[in-house]
């Protein structure tokens, strides 16, 4: 769920449910975009939370997780709840960043990069000159982009971007004596390119953890561990600079996600995946038990990126991964501690192919364990899917339709969602 503003200024809660039906197929439906005026604190929020609940006849019971940013009101309004809430990867990654970016060099390249991007985005002249000077040295015919604080990403791609017309950039400058200043020193070109390569590798994990359509939530811990073990690590030939950003990052992480129910929800899923099972545990740890509720409810849902397939990131990692049997409670009846058994005991998923087609085929030989990845396997990793309601939101209300009532524009938003 998360909270948005209109064009008017006329404040909404947005809430998207998440589930895997019968049939193992995941689905998400936007279920209300409704009026909220009131102070967003978190008791209200967690009234409204309930209320939107109760009028589509859903209980508490049949709810596993909430993914919400990582606002202290959203924090609240789950406590409140007494609900279980997984904090949105995108938003922890991105704050990760903004901590790991505290640093004076950054803060001078920066701002440089930002006056230069400015410079050509308020100009026509220079944008025409930009585009005759990159055909002329043969390189991609690309615009600027500017960053946007609340965008995650952006400011890596905007990085990317100057780096890659770097020498357009710097002859268009330099043509214009008013605008000379602004062409990045040599230390400022090792300090973006000292960000930029530390920053790159993670938009492909923001992007793929960000989807609806398929399962992400299981994907959280082997992340983590790539970011630990591999892609955040510090290489012999990384800059002074490029090794504080990625200690400072993966530090930031793994305080984060170190809770105890955070760390249980994301053990359980991932177990549950036959891509990972016990893989990345710590430790042999309960995985499932009878006592667990095999009723299935709720949640993750965008259609693939045509990118690089987040699975093919860890297809190196778990091979040749010896597996772990599960260690099972004396009192567990000996059906479930077969069945249990015979999962763990199987072999892997390749980390590419599809968890849900799985156990489409397998939910007879696993009754319980099948119907306990209805439930878990459904939660986002990311509230990705609450704010594409946002982006919905705005072509509803756009500046000809700022009249709309906000009946209308939560029937609309609704329609446009489902439909």
């Amino acid at each position: 769920m998360d909270l948005w503003s209109s064009r008017t200024m006329e404040p909404y809660i947005s809430l998207t449910l998440h589930y895997i039906d019968a049939n193992f197929t995941m689905k998400t439906n936007c279920l209300q975009t409704a009026f909220f005026p009131e102070d967003h604190t978190g008791l209200n929020i967690a009234e409204g939370l309930r209320q939107a609940m109760a009028a589509w006849d859903l209980t508490e019971e049949r709810k596993v997780c909430i993914t919400t940013d990582n606002a202290s009101n959203m924090k609240l309004a789950a406590e409140l709840n007494g609900w279980m809430r997984l904090q949105c990867f995108g938003h922890r990654l991105h704050l990760a960043i903004e901590n790991a970016m505290k640093d004076h060099r950054i803060g001078r390249a920066m701002g440089v990069c930002k006056k230069v991007v400015s410079a050509f985005s308020y100009s026509w002249k220079k944008k025409r000159e930009l585009t005759d000077v990159q055909k002329r040295l043969n390189l991609p015919e690309h615009s600027l982009k500017t960053e946007c604080p609340t965008r995650w990403g952006s400011r890596q791609a905007m990085i990317g971007r100057v780096l890659e017309q770097q020498k357009a950039i710097a002859e268009v400058l330099f043509n214009d004596t008013k605008t000379r200043h602004l062409t990045p020193s040599w230390q400022d070109i090792d300090v973006l390119e000292a960000i930029n390569k530390s920053l790159s590798p993670l938009i492909e994990f923001t992007d793929a953890l960000s989807g609806e359509q398929y399962v992400s939530v299981s994907f959280v811990k082997p992340t983590l561990h790539l970011f630990n073990t591999s892609i955040l690590a510090v290489q012999e030939n990384d800059t002074d600079l490029a090794k504080c950003i990625k200690q400072k990052i993966v530090g930031y992480l793994n305080e984060k996600y170190d809770e105890a129910p955070t760390q249980e929800l994301l053990d359980m899923a991932s177990a549950l995946d036959p891509r990972f099972k016990l893989t990345y545990e710590k430790a042999p740890q309960r995985a499932v038990t009878p006592a667990d509720d095999p009723d299935a409810a709720g949640a993750a849902g965008g259609a693939p990126k045509k990118k690089k397939a987040l699975g093919s990131f860890f297809k190196l990692v778990t091979e040749g991964t010896a597996q772990r049997s599960a260690a099972l409670q004396p009192d567990q009846d000996r059906a479930i501690a077969s069945e249990l058994q015979s999962y763990f005991q199987a072999g892997t998923l390749d980390t590419e192919a599809d968890p849900l087609e799985w156990w489409k085929m397998s939910q007879n030989f696993y009754p319980w364990l099948s119907n306990l990845a209805r439930k878990y396997l459904c939660i986002p990793a990311t509230s990705a899917s609450s704010e594409r309601v946002f982006s919905t939101g705005g072509n509803v209300v756009t500046c000809l339709r700022s009249s709309l009532k906000p009946d209308q524009v939560n029937r609309l938003v609704f329609l446009a969602k489902n439909l």
